[in-house]
């Protein structure tokens, strides 16, 4: 499925597993302080999306870019270090995991259970990127319509 080369530490954990709970621990930390503003959220994303490999970065700025044009009652934050967007309820709807961040061989455009895709019996809730096309960008704009129905 990946190419994950994380070591995996004594208690089950991969390192990079270890680094995504700490920065969510930080994450509710910081929300807890200053009461979470919007602004400072948007900007923890940028910041986040800007520290990316340059493949990773362009894919996340196509994201985010699509994903606040298609959904902007959607909020951006930071979720256990990935870019994501909440919905009115502060639950997250979508969210980008870039390739590196545990060391797959492509990014991931997730989705939680506060998305509408629900198809039956059986429907996916994460997508594999490696390129951003228009076909992509359709694709993309389809799903995040249907999530936030």
């Amino acid at each position: 499925m990946s190419t994950n080369n994380s070591t995996t530490v004594s208690d089950g954990f991969s390192a990079e597993e270890r680094a995504a709970m700490k920065e969510r621990a930080a994450e509710l930390r910081a929300e807890g302080k200053k009461g979470a503003k919007k602004a400072d959220e948007l900007q923890a994303v940028l910041d986040r999306i800007a520290q990316m490999a340059p493949e990773d970065r362009a894919l996340a700025e196509r994201v985010h870019a699509t994903v606040t044009a298609t959904a902007p009652g959607l909020s951006p934050k930071t979720w256990y270090g990935m870019p994501a967007y909440v919905n009115a309820d502060g639950k997250v709807v979508v969210f980008f995991q870039d390739s590196g961040k545990f060391n797959y061989r492509y990014s991931t455009l997730g989705f939680q259970d506060t998305a509408n895709l629900d198809d039956g019996d059986l429907w996916p809730v994460a997508y594999a990127l490696q390129k951003w096309s228009p076909a992509v960008e359709k694709k993309v704009v389809e799903l995040v319509k249907a999530a936030v129905s």
